[in-house]
């Protein structure tokens, strides 16, 4: 089977959708309230990308086909501020995808490197960004509301962009 996603641009019109995912995708205490979501998502030199269903696909599917989405900001470092895939479609590459265009435009705005923050128990999340080339820079202890601490985690983009 072909690929069932594409990555575009946010619009407006996604806003509910994409809090409804941060939704199912993180635990209360963790999962940002809308005006949260919103908060990061306008910030100057922040930008969302979104994964949905090709057409053929969501024809059956019935929704707006949206699965997952990745907020970033350009910086002195890139900072990935959220990225939210589905349950359903984890392990399917999408994450990657996501992860790889937002690190690529964070490059193409001349940050050399770009940082993120996952809960300490976020057992995925960490394999994930381990496979990505992410690594422990610092602890920040009681991080999110319910106590639990976050890992700050880096990774170098001018290196991997010479590796290719």
């Amino acid at each position: 089977m072909g690929q069932v996603f594409t990555i575009r641009e946010y619009r407006k019109s996604d806003f509910s959708r994409l809090w409804e995912i941060d939704q199912r995708c993180f635990p209360k205490g963790i999962s940002y309230s809308q005006a949260e979501l919103l908060f990061y998502m306008r910030r100057p030199r922040a930008f969302t990308l979104v994964a949905e269903l090709t057409n053929q696909v969501r024809s059956s599917e019935g929704d707006s086909g949206v699965i997952g989405f990745i907020v970033a900001e350009a910086g002195r470092a890139g900072h990935i501020i959220t990225i939210d895939v589905l349950h359903e479609f984890r392990r399917s590459g999408l994450g990657s995808q996501l992860m790889a265009a937002a690190e690529d435009r964070l490059r193409g705005e001349g940050c050399s490197s770009v940082i993120l923050e996952t809960a300490v128990d976020n057992a995925s999340a960490l394999a994930f960004y381990k496979r990505h080339q992410y690594f422990l820079v610092k602890t920040i202890p009681q991080y999110y509301a319910t106590g639990v601490d976050a890992l700050v985690l880096k990774k170098d983009l001018l290196t991997e962009a010479q590796d290719r």
